[in-house]
């Protein structure tokens, strides 16, 4: 201790011999670039006694540390420890030391820097302290330093604190209007919650809160974000209400309003309600229905299979002067061709090009994928070969529509070869329906060793297995005999954390005791009953390869 003392009286002995004391003003951190020598000397001291005193701040505990350290200062030494020494412990250790023990008000951009670096870390305990600080200190009286602090927790996934400055700083201000908090603010923090599905917790916040006290400012855009996260969870009829009690609140829903709802309508199958909101549009001055508003309405006619209903709607919307977009068209197709009408959906494809639509990949994958469900699998190869000479490459759901069919056609040797085009494709994240049919064709016509090669290339690219590749795998090995081999497979599906479902229970069992392996058919079954809770309900398919449901790609309208 003697020591540090000594070592610190050193310093400012030279500081006071050679430098004068630093400038106690505060100033903009830009300014600490151009700030002089003295103040430049005295901050890399700062530094270089905290990174070689990192459990001890009392070094900095003499008169001469207290009378020239400056907000300034302070915060070159946080940015430089917590940014370019990555040490954000050190950094908040410094800064606490500073403010308790040499009564330093620390400028809003120590607070900035430290707060950023603690919630990356999720340092949640230092973040409440942090903001408490700020309050004590007066900054978040600042509105736009309050935007920022709520913000940043936010977008940390630190909500409880961000929610706890929101309520504690609302205070309805004298002339009655609205008060700290814009509605750029609540708008961004309902969004970042919906994004993280954390759905009742901003619908709650909306009511309970936003709704109910003058500090808040919200606009149709709040109601909007309520509504579609509402919607985006199929929850449609809970969020019609906020829909109709907009205008006590003194908002007019808009278009995006309207789209959304009928969006969420169509996406539960209640086409009569999503027409019904579209009719009202028309009936309104203030903004007519656009080529997404249709579409909506469109989709939910092809997805109930009504397609002289989504075609009619379409040439109302065009007779309306409005131009059916490609998101249309291809919801048209995809129509067609899940009610396995290729004549329509090929009249409908020809229709988008002599328009001047370009296709793209949405459009091929619903036109391989309706040839495919209609048995034409040649012809859904020609289209394949057709968007890879259009230099269209495939997405993940083309490659998983084709492999399947092919599966399905016993043709697993070009399935393998067009697996392995995933190889040169970077942006597609492979999924384990991709492979699966693969795996199981290959277990099924008893070439294990190439299954089980295809099981661990999915592994090095990280697509781990499901329940489903864990099953096709078991039973494959099960039929070659291989059952010491199933067992180490099952052995590591529970160590990997992917649960059994009661197929695989049942069948796995069935053919242990078939082997005379009575023990380990014991031991599985007593794992599924322990654990009963977690083992999923079987999907009644035996046969993998002809029960597959291949996901289409979703359109966003």
């Amino acid at each position: 201790m003697r020591l540090q003392v000594h070592r610190a009286q050193k310093i400012a002995h030279i500081s006071r011999s050679f430098c004068g004391p630093a400038h106690s003003e505060s100033r903009h951190p830009s300014h600490v670039a151009i700030a002089g020598a003295e103040t430049v000397w005295f901050t890399k001291a700062i530094c270089i006694l905290c990174a070689r005193n990192q459990s001890r701040m009392d070094v900095f505990g003499c008169d001469y540390f207290r009378e020239n350290l400056n907000p300034m200062i302070a915060f070159a030494v946080i940015e430089h420890i917590s940014g370019k020494l990555n040490n954000t412990r050190l950094a908040f250790s410094f800064f606490q030391f500073a403010r308790l023990n040499l009564s330093l008000v620390h400028s809003v951009y120590s607070f900035q820097v430290l707060l950023m670096s603690h919630c990356e870390l999720s340092l949640h305990d230092s973040v409440r302290l942090l903001v408490d600080y700020m309050r004590a200190d007066g900054h978040l009286s600042d509105r736009s330093v309050l935007e920022f602090v709520v913000l940043t927790l936010a977008n940390a996934g630190n909500f409880e604190v961000a929610k706890e400055i929101l309520i504690s700083e609302s205070h309805v201000i004298s002339n009655g209007r609205c008060g700290n908090f814009s509605h750029f603010l609540l708008n961004k923090f309902l969004s970042l919650l919906m994004k993280k599905n954390r759905v009742d917790e901003a619908v709650s916040f909306f009511t309970d809160y936003i709704l109910r006290s003058q500090s808040y400012c919200f606009d149709t855009c709040t109601f909007n974000i309520v509504i579609r996260g509402l919607c985006q969870a199929g929850r449609v009829d809970n969020a019609f209400p906020f829909f109709s009690s907009m205008e006590k609140y003194g908002r007019l829903p808009d278009l995006v309003t309207y789209n959304t709802l009928i969006s969420g309508f169509c996406g539960i199958g209640d086409v009569g309600r999503a027409q019904s909101l579209l009719r009202e549009i028309h009936l309104l001055d203030r903004f007519s229905p656009d080529v997404v508003t249709y579409t909506s309405v469109i989709s939910g006619f092809c997805k109930l299979g009504r397609m002289d209903e989504a075609v009619n709607l379409m040439e109302e919307m065009i007779s309306s002067g409005i131009r059916p977009s490609i998101v249309t068209f291809n919801t048209l197709i995809n129509g067609f061709g899940k009610i396995r009408d290729m004549v329509s959906a090929i009249k409908m494809y020809d229709r988008m090009c002599l328009v001047g639509c370009p296709p793209d990949v949405i459009t091929f994958t619903s036109l391989i994928n309706g040839h495919c469900q209609s048995g034409d699998l040649d012809q859904g190869l020609k289209l394949w070969n057709e968007m890879n000479e259009k230099k269209l490459f495939p997405n993940a759901y083309t490659f998983s529509i084709v492999i399947h069919a092919l599966c399905q056609k016993n043709r697993i040797t070009e399935a393998c070869k067009i697996l392995k085009q995933l190889k040169w494709r970077a942006d597609i994240v492979p999924k384990p329906f991709i492979y699966n049919p693969v795996v199981d064709g290959l277990c099924k016509s008893g070439n294990l060793e190439q299954a089980n090669a295809i099981a661990a290339d999915m592994e090095e690219k990280g697509c781990h297995h499901d329940t489903i590749t864990f099953t096709i795998l078991i039973l494959g090995h099960c039929m070659k005999g291989r059952m010491i081999d199933a067992v180490n497979i099952f052995n590591k599906m529970l160590t990997l954390g992917c649960t059994p479902d009661e197929l695989t229970i049942n069948c796995f069992t069935s053919l242990l005791l078939k082997a005379g392996m009575a023990k380990e058919a014991y031991r599985i079954k007593t794992v599924a009953a322990k654990d009963s809770r977690d083992v999923k309900p079987s999907s009644g398919t035996v046969l993998f390869r002809n029960n597959i449901e291949v996901p289409i790609a979703a359109y966003n309208s």
